[in-house]
């Protein structure tokens, strides 16, 4: 029989009455170096077309140890199919032969050898395409990414240390009118989440960013809000529902410009519009807005909800009239997306910069988070110095949570987060907005992303319960607190001073006592910049870490202030041995005793204010753990007749001895 393993038969060859041989898959990469077997290897896109002649016959009195050795080598050698890159030996440099050592590698042979033989050839790919690389210049590093170096081949994106950053991406922008799809459409193309779907128009209001990629093409994704001031002029199916998201005094308009701001840094716009509800006149009104104020920028018209592929066509035909072609997808289900994607990445511009280095410092994230229409989003305007996130009376008037990174004067990076209105669960039970209970999750996490927690409170009203809780959550998350009283502006300064506010505010958010207390106005800009110095010294006590010797030192001259007490009805008392600093964000010791269970809660907190007494740490949580020395198991016994056995054996040795000396 000529039919090798890795070969196609028509049936399995057996071995002996009752073993069926398996089929063997080997990677193309590898050059078996059996007198029989012979592997003829392409490249990545011919990865199927492997050809095998093979020579050997099988013998039926295999036995069972050989027969689990060769699976072995398979399963090895299936293991290693998608770590290993593709070559043939016309690729390699002149002048280097593949069989450097005179010999190929055996059959079955260990993955270390595998690697160690890819990682050969590696270096000499890299070292031959040097010069032709130094002469092709920038046109070969810039643009799409690098597979990363060593014998293992692609590294997943979200592990590699050089990216290009994001201002150096290009940019799409997703526009389009109200309840189109363009936020599911958006959390399709980045795989994630990231932006509020709720069946009812005008969910979307601030513009969105992050980061995604189609094959080798990165680039930055937009999410806005729909394009439609009036929502009489919505289907009536949806009129009643838009009326009051997208129609309340002055909403229309910044969801406009939010819109505009979004198509106007974008190097690509995708027009999304609605093949279930046909052309209509809002679609050609934004068509037309977009050829006359960008008609530099390439536009790509998706017909989105194109679930029935059978009716795709025909949803698409009234399209054709735009001038531009239509293309069929769903961002339910993703069909079509790839065919559209296909046709953005020709349409974008390369990177404006080459790949970096992930700096060792990330940029301090920072949440703005409190209750609804108390200045969060005003806050952050004031802040970022232009308007990022919609201001408007309407309460949560914020749904997303949105990301605004910003560098300030003196070098520091900041990641801006500003989130939804938090209210009680028991109204947002009862919300007819079905919308807040996602927008809610969202703020949720974006708080467990942070570094710092902003926490807004109406001046006017004071700390509430909700408030109460929410400290109560970023004291138990470990995150940095920074407590902002906006409104100032409204407060009756006969009553109220800036020192008698933070004391009253530390004395009812008693889990954040530690916290640092600004009182603003955001309107205004008031005292503004006192809130970014607050954030960025909460943020560096959150990262501070202090030497063992210095906290002995304090521990030390604390535990002679305030001896750890006894246990009462017993003479122990505990002892600290010494103390070190475990991590940082939080900040967090390890206290060395002799038994955690000597040194009650009041004390505890006693040795927490000793530290920040003499170290610091404002703004910032502490976390304390006391460890106990471990005790230790007590010796066993010998059983009872081992004992007596043992006794008996030395009193006879014992008394034949007498016996022998008087003898």
């Amino acid at each position: 029989m000529q039919c090798g393993a890795l070969g196609s038969c028509s049936r399995a060859p057996t071995i002996g009455a009752s073993r069926t041989l398996r089929p063997v898959a080997i990677p193309p990469t590898l050059y078996v170096g059996h007198p029989g077997l012979v592997i003829t290897s392409h490249q990545q896109q011919q990865r199927s077309s492997i050809r095998v002649r093979s020579s050997i016959e099988f013998v039926e009195g295999i036995s069972k140890e050989e027969a689990a050795k060769f699976d072995r080598i398979a399963a090895s050698l299936v293991a290693r199919l998608s770590d290993v890159q593709d070559y043939v030996e016309d690729d390699l440099p002149d002048g280097d032969d593949d069989d450097d050592d005179g010999n190929l590698l055996p059959f079955g042979a260990s993955p270390a050898e595998v690697a160690a033989r890819q990682a050969r050839i590696a270096q000499r790919r890299s070292s031959g395409a040097a010069g032709s690389s130094s002469s092709s210049g920038a046109s070969s590093s810039g643009g799409g990414l690098r597979l990363a170096d060593g014998p293992n081949g692609y590294v997943p994106r979200s592990k590699r240390r050089r990216q290009i950053p994001d201002e150096n991406l290009p940019k799409v922008a997703i526009v389009g009118r109200p309840n189109v799809g363009k936020s599911a459409m958006f959390n399709r193309i980045a795989g994630a989440a990231v932006a509020v779907v709720f069946d009812q128009p005008g969910v979307t209001r601030d513009r969105l960013y992050t980061r995604a990629f189609w094959g080798d093409k990165e680039f930055i994704m937009i999410d806005t809000g729909g394009l439609m001031s009036d929502a009489t002029r919505l289907p009536p199916d949806v009129r009643k529902a838009a009326m009051k998201s997208i129609s309340a005094e002055g909403l229309p308009e910044a969801i406009e410009r939010q819109a505009a701001a979004g198509v106007a840094e974008a190097d690509s716009v995708i027009l999304l519009v609605d093949g279930q509800a046909g052309l209509q006149a809002g679609d050609e009104e934004i068509l037309a807005w977009l050829r006359s104020n960008h008609p530099s920028k390439p536009v790509l018209l998706a017909v989105n909800k194109c679930e029935n592929s059978a009716k795709a066509d025909q949803m698409v035909a009234d399209f054709w009239i735009t001038g531009l072609e239509p293309h069929a997808v769903s961002a339910i289900t993703g069909t079509g997306t790839g065919e559209m994607l296909d046709a953005l990445v020709g349409l974008l511009p390369p990177p404006t910069g080459l790949e970096q280095e992930d700096a060792e410092d990330k940029p301090l994230a920072v949440a703005i988070v409190g209750r609804p229409n108390v200045g969060k989003s005003s806050l952050l305007n004031a802040i970022a110095g232009e308007e990022r996130s919609i201001v408007c009376d309407l309460s949560g008037t914020t749904r997303d949570a949105v990301d605004t990174r910003l560098t300030l004067p003196g070098g520091q990076r900041l990641t801006l987060i500003d989130t939804a209105g938090i209210r009680k669960r028991s109204r947002l039970a009862d919300s007819p907005d079905g919308a807040e209970q996602l927008s809610v999750d969202r703020a949720m996490r974006a708080v467990r992303r942070a570094d710092v927690a902003v926490l807004v409170v109406d001046a006017v009203e004071g700390v509430t319960q909700q408030d109460f809780r929410l400290s109560e959550l970023f004291a138990s998350e470990g995150k940095a607190v920074v407590v902002v009283v906006n409104k100032w502006d409204r407060v009756d300064p006969r009553i109220w001073s800036v020192e008698k506010m933070a004391e009253n505010v530390r004395t009812q958010l008693r889990h954040v006592s530690w916290a640092s207390v600004v009182c603003t106005s955001a309107v205004n800009g008031r005292h503004v910049d006192d809130v970014l110095e607050a954030v960025l010294e909460a943020g560096e006590q959150h990262r501070r870490r202090v030497s063992t010797a210095t906290l002995n030192m304090v521990l030390r001259e604390a535990t002679q202030w305030k001896a750890p007490p006894t246990q009462r009805g017993s003479l122990r008392k505990g002892r600290i041995y010494y103390a070190t600093q475990a991590g940082t964000r939080p900040p967090s010791f390890v206290f060395f005793v002799n038994d955690e269970k000597l040194f009650p809660d009041d004390y505890r907190r006693y040795m927490e204010r000793q530290l920040r007494d003499n170290i610091g740490f404002p703004g910032s949580p502490m976390r304390l753990f006391w460890r106990g020395k471990p005790k230790r198991e007590p010796r066993a016994k010998p059983p009872a007749s081992a004992s007596a056995s043992s006794g008996a054996a030395s009193g006879g040795a014992a008394a034949g001895g007498r016996r022998g000396g008087k003898n």
